[in-house]
């Protein structure tokens, strides 16, 4: 060690001769140091050169040991998210991966955003199945992007059904994709008979798969039923269904032709027909369904007569990518029990033609369920469906315009209430685009939001939407085509003029005569936003 000395220092207000005096006494320190004999360096033969040698070269230390490929245990640490913001400024979600259907961009990490719910399934930590739930005011583009997903998924293999479109909306992407539309309406040619059977999938067992049709269509009856009288059945209301369900089947297969309802109210209008299928001498049958026979007659002679009481005029064909039943034409009045009915018997008729576990990945939209939620027979058909989602291959998506939807469907603790809140559970991605101010909380609670999330949610502009997946949350800007855009615009009738923004230039066209116009050059995909948004 080499011995120095360090210059001192005097205080500000000494006087001249204090300050010579320590000036000497520095010089004559820095003398004896120069003077004194240097000690002789350690050698590697010193007894404490062991301890003062380094621990490790400067290239590291060597094998398994090391912090290079090792694995490296370290004690947990936590933190709040505040510090680690400020720990690690620059980090950002990963994403999804790129795996999947284009959606468009995460917001906050700059970078493509796709999403498969096959691909996640079985992939992301905490993603039990592939149900979506998509909420968003109208005009926020919760509509575009349904479809968008929809079209897109088709070029990934997958088939989409619509089972119910009440507003009509589904047919012209349906056309435009080479699929087929079901339209059902007073004065149109299409019939659906819900007691259709579906085929038997391959290798079941024929005297259980007879059963499984039985007791489908003893749900279908039943929520008919329930639906008009809106009330439980009684207990020998339900042996009526099942007594004359029986009888019209054995009738139907004599015939060689498939049961009808028409069949089915008939023979519950005549208490003395009833009485004798049954063996019930007493008389007490007949006179108990009197209100079913009632019940059901408006699908025979009321104001859905001739388009669930004869033999469906299509075929289910698994084969074409896009299927939609279009009940626009049953209108939209306060009393939508018609409505309902028709929507009942139409879910019926293709989700026992999903039924198939053969039939390969598909997605089933329910577009405006808000109207489903509010009648329970419906619910407790889509509770099924969501319950077997991953035997049957389907992806659901249920599209409303806002969470408080969900408890429209009953008072709280009342059975309505519990299914929708369990098709809510069952859903593990959930997209909400922006909600009212009054709605954040319900929908911070049903959700189970953070406070900046449900901020975040209030402030979304139109195309713009959170991404609730599993334990993880995404910001995505939904990035439409040109071609998507006239196929999705839903609000076209509120304007006369349409802006169509490409990277080539901004195009205004005219609704009516866009089909005479040229079309604007292609370009890559755009933001659902500002002018050339598209309405949900």
């Amino acid at each position: 060690m080499r011995t120095s000395a360090t210059r001192l220092f005097v205080p500000e207000h000494a006087d001249r001769a204090a300050r010579r005096a320590a000036r000497r006494a520095l010089a004559e320190a820095r003398s004896q140091a120069r003077s004194l004999p240097q000690r002789p360096k350690r050698s590697d033969t010193d007894s404490d050169s062991e301890a003062m040698r380094p621990l490790y070269p400067a290239s590291g230390r060597p094998g398994p040991a090391s912090a290079r490929g090792g694995k490296v245990k370290l004690p947990a640490h936590r933190m709040t998210t505040a510090v680690a913001g400020c720990a690690y400024p620059f980090l950002a979600e990963g994403g999804l991966g790129p795996s999947g259907i284009f959606v468009g961009r995460d917001v906050h990490a700059e970078a493509a955003f796709c999403f498969d719910p096959f691909e996640l399934y079985g992939r992301l930590d905490g993603y039990t199945n592939p149900n979506m739930l998509l909420a968003g005011i109208i005009g926020t583009g919760k509509s575009a992007l349904a479809k968008s997903l929809s079209l897109r998924a088709i070029a990934h293999g997958y088939k989409i059904y619509v089972p119910c479109d009440p507003k009509g909306e589904w047919s012209v992407v349906a056309e435009a994709l080479g699929g087929k539309t079901i339209a059902l309406g007073p004065g149109l040619p299409g019939r659906l008979n819900p007691l259709d059977a579906p085929p038997q999938p391959a290798g079941s067992d024929p005297e259980d798969w007879q059963a499984e049709v039985r007791k489908r269509r003893l749900l279908l009856l039943a929520s008919l039923a329930r639906t008009v009288l809106g009330r439980d059945l009684h207990p020998m209301e339900h042996t009526a269904l099942d007594v004359s369900l029986d009888a019209v089947v054995r009738r139907a297969t004599a015939e060689g032709r498939p049961p009808l309802i028409g069949d089915v109210a008939q023979l519950l209008g005549i208490p003395a027909d009833l009485d004798a299928v049954a063996g019930d001498t007493a008389g007490r049958l007949g006179a108990a369904a009197e209100d079913l026979a009632h019940a059901l007659r408006r699908l025979v002679s009321g104001d859905l007569a001739g388009m669930f009481d004869a033999p469906s005029t299509v075929d289910f064909d698994a084969s074409t990518p896009m299927l939609s039943i279009d009940l626009s034409r049953l209108g939209s009045s306060g009393d939508d029990t018609g409505l309902t009915l028709a929507m009942t018997c139409a879910s019926t008729w293709m989700e026992a033609a999903l039924a198939d576990p053969a039939g390969g990945r598909r997605w089933v939209v329910y577009d405006e369920a808000w109207r489903v939620l509010r009648h329970l027979p419906l619910l407790e058909r889509m509770q099924s469906q969501w319950k077997l989602s991953r035997g049957l291959g389907i992806a659901n998506m249920l599209v409303i315009h806002r969470l408080s939807d969900l408890l429209s469907a009953g008072d709280a603790g009342s059975r309505g209430r519990a299914i929708a809140e369990g098709l809510l559970s069952d859903c593990s991605t959930r997209i909400v685009y922006r909600q009212e101010s009054d709605q954040l909380a319900a929908t911070a609670n049903l959700l189970g939001l953070t406070g900046v999330e449900a901020q975040a949610v209030s402030r979304l502009p139109r195309g713009r939407g959170l991404w609730h997946i599993a334990s993880r949350s995404f910001v995505v800007q939904h990035l439409i085509h040109r071609t998507e855009l006239r196929l999705f615009d839903t609000d076209s009738r509120m304007h006369t003029k349409q802006l169509i923004s490409t990277d080539s230039g901004t195009y205004r066209r005219s609704p009516a005569s866009a089909a005479a116009l040229p079309a604007p050059p292609a370009g890559p995909g755009q933001p659902l936003s500002g002018a050339n948004g598209v309405a949900a």
